[in-house]
């Protein structure tokens, strides 16, 4: 039986007390200054008017109810959004496994042995068989974090916690866009799909008439041709068109992750969609914590700082505490008591004297990560600029080109109208006709293009801004 000695309160509170007191060797957090300009271009128009995109939802920002339905169906059911959510839970874990090292872990045990001595080694004569009860409560390998070793490996954890939060936002944020920017594909490759309808009727009906025309001699076989070459042409736009819609509609289908259902409200034109248009950049510095993408970029370098202080503190002594508190016993019903108290207590350190280098090692690694960090952080802060400022100018002079494409398209109108009219009074050649007719196609197909542009620059500007996702509450 051992020896019950006390063990004083004092010890025990100043053990459980030291890892708290202990320092920390990470380097202080970089606050790097702003790797761009203090604010947006003004030449793309006012910055400081309009609405904040970070207080509109998406639920404000689009109004058509079908493509509200489709993206709340991909926020449902969007299967690499599911990957993401798991990769949330699974980082939640590791920060909780992580940060239970930073306090002592119990564990309660219970033991019974049974053995027998023989004769030849009693020195009585006679075998002798005894019994040994335990019950008890210990610690196992505690390491008193005196380096600050424990809470930096935390701390990284926990950084690399909300990086992965902040990346399931950056990926909502995303999926938005794609849904939207694909539905918008979709409404221009209806309305285009409707035009080319319209031209190849159109032609048809022509091709008719020129093959009456020929059969009566009034014309040539060439403007017979001509009339022939401008269907075929409308023909190949529609089944080209036709082709984009199929190939559009299986990617809705991935984006989404389900069939659309049947009962979707019917789909908006391009001029109803409604789309926010004044929505003000702010400063570039708002995006610092509006944006998803660089409060990642900036948790991964703070979890790569933190990581340097793990690297220095290998250099120090890993002092662990092993003990365990319990009684012990020959007789079941006498276990407990005073004086069959038992307990042991044992720090130990480790310290490697020669690692070949591999210290000194680890601690470059974790620099280079620290400055490669670093370097993205600053990356993505740009990107985000250059996004920003690409999508107000998108604002400014898409609108400009959509003037400009409007009068284009309404004097080709004009001058289509009057080359059909001077080939009816034999002033020109069948060919002015079909260059026209040609250049009237492409400007109308081109009109509704430069529609959808705008629209999607709207999009690009509102996801580029931070969009309507609320950051969530960092884990404490």
């Amino acid at each position: 039986m051992r020896k019950s000695i006390p063990v004083p309160a004092s010890l025990l509170a100043l053990l459980l007390a030291l890892p708290l007191g202990g320092c920390s060797l990470a380097p202080a957090p970089v606050v790097p200054p702003l790797p761009t300009p203090s604010a947006f271009p003004t030449d793309y128009g006012p910055t400081a008017d309009g609405r904040r995109a970070i207080d509109l939802g998406w639920q404000s920002f689009f109004t058509d109810p079908r493509l509200q339905r489709l993206i709340a169906l991909a926020l449902e059911q969007n299967r690499d959004l599911r990957v993401s959510v798991a990769r949330i839970e699974e980082a939640r874990g590791q920060y909780r496994v992580q940060g239970a090292d930073r306090f002592p872990t119990l564990g309660a045990t219970g033991s019974y042995d049974k053995s027998r001595t023989p004769a030849d080694l009693t020195g009585i004569g006679r075998g002798v068989t005894s019994d040994a009860y335990r019950i008890g409560l210990g610690v196992t390998s505690f390491e008193l974090d005196f380096w600050g070793r424990v809470r930096n490996l935390t701390a990284a954890a926990r950084a690399r916690y909300l990086s992965t939060v902040a990346a399931e936002r950056a990926f909502r944020l995303s999926l938005i866009r794609d849904v939207a920017i694909n539905y918008l594909n979709a409404r221009e490759l209806a309305e285009r799909i409707t035009i080319a309808e319209s031209t190849v009727a159109s032609r048809r009906q022509g091709l008719t008439i020129a093959q009456k025309r020929l059969d009566a001699g009034v014309t040539s076989a060439l403007d017979f041709r001509q009339t022939e070459t401008l269907l075929t042409q409308a023909e190949t736009e529609l089944a080209s068109l036709r082709l984009q819609r199929a190939q559009l509609r299986n990617f809705t289908y991935v984006l989404v992750g389900t069939a659309a259902p049947a009962d979707l409200p019917e789909a908006l034109p391009m001029a109803d969609q409604g789309i926010v248009r004044d929505i003000g950049p702010g400063l570039p510095s708002d995006l610092l914590v509006n944006r998803p993408d660089i409060l990642a970029a900036e948790q991964d370098l703070r979890a790569a700082e933190a990581d340097i202080g793990v690297a220095r503190a290998e250099f120090f002594p890993q002092i662990s505490l092993t003990g365990s508190f319990g009684f012990a016993s020959s007789a079941l019903d006498g276990l407990v008591g005073k004086d069959n108290r038992s307990w042991s207590f044992g720090p130990t350190a480790t310290l490697p004297i020669f690692d070949w280098g591999r210290r000194t090692g680890n601690l470059k690694v974790a620099k280079a990560d620290a400055a490669i960090a670093l370097a993205t952080y600053e990356k993505t802060i740009q990107s985000a600029f250059r996004e920003v400022a690409d999508a107000l100018a998108g604002r400014r002079y898409l609108a400009e080109q959509i003037v400009a494409q409007q009068q284009a398209l309404d004097a080709q109108r004009k001058l289509a109208a009057l080359a059909r009219l001077r080939y009816q009074n034999g002033v020109a050649q069948y060919i002015e006709v079909l260059d026209a007719e040609r250049n009237l196609f492409s400007a109308e197909q081109a009109m509704v293009t430069l529609r959808s542009s705008e629209l999607q620059n709207l999009i690009s500007l509102y996801v580029a801004l931070g969009g309507g996702l609320a950051p969530q509450a960092p884990l404490r």
